[in-house]
């Protein structure tokens, strides 16, 4: 097997190489996750206080539609933001979801890469030097560079968090 990051045709060469490293794990996502069962899906760790990997999945999704709005340089319009939030509870904690199939979060995380490469390829790579708000309140500043990277990044890192659960949710059985 060879891997390799490349851009989509259709962007600048910095652009889509971005882009496809968000879109890369998206697929890496849907290939560690594949084949789970509900009960997984809603598993929260043992003694049950971690996020389940349906609320890691929905986190990412939620994140990166931000992301995807903010490149556009538009609000998340209030339908989505209830649809797929909130960001965090009144706890300060990834909302819980429960019963929410794998399949529904998967193809409503290929709705985001689609949104995401529609904003891509209208971005040229010196658009990436824009700079964008983001944060629970819009208080930090980013480039439209890092946000990619950022995405990429964010779902790596949850990744590794849902191969956790994957592991204690076979020792229990």
């Amino acid at each position: 097997m060879f891997f390799d990051l490349h851009g989509e045709a259709s962007m600048t060469p910095i652009v889509g190489m971005l882009y496809s490293a968000v879109k890369q794990n998206g697929a890496r996502l849907k290939s560690i996750t594949i084949g789970m069962s509900q009960e997984e899906m809603d598993y929260k760790g043992p003694n049950n206080n971690y996020n389940s990997t349906a609320q890691l999945m929905r986190h990412i999704l939620y994140v990166d539609i931000k992301w995807v709005y903010r490149i556009k340089g538009e609000d998340l319009p209030t339908i989505l933001q209830k649809q797929y939030g909130p960001m965090i509870d009144p706890n300060n904690k990834l909302p819980m979801i429960k019963g929410i199939a794998w399949d529904t979060l998967t193809s409503q995380y290929d709705a985001v890469i689609v949104m995401l490469k529609e904003a891509c390829q209208q971005l040229t790579d010196s658009d990436l030097d824009n700079v964008i708000r983001f944060g629970h309140e819009n208080e930090k500043q980013a480039t439209i560079r890092w946000g990619l990277w950022h995405m990429a990044d964010h779902s790596r890192y949850h990744q590794a968090n849902i191969n956790q659960l994957r592991k204690w949710y076979t020792q229990t059985e």
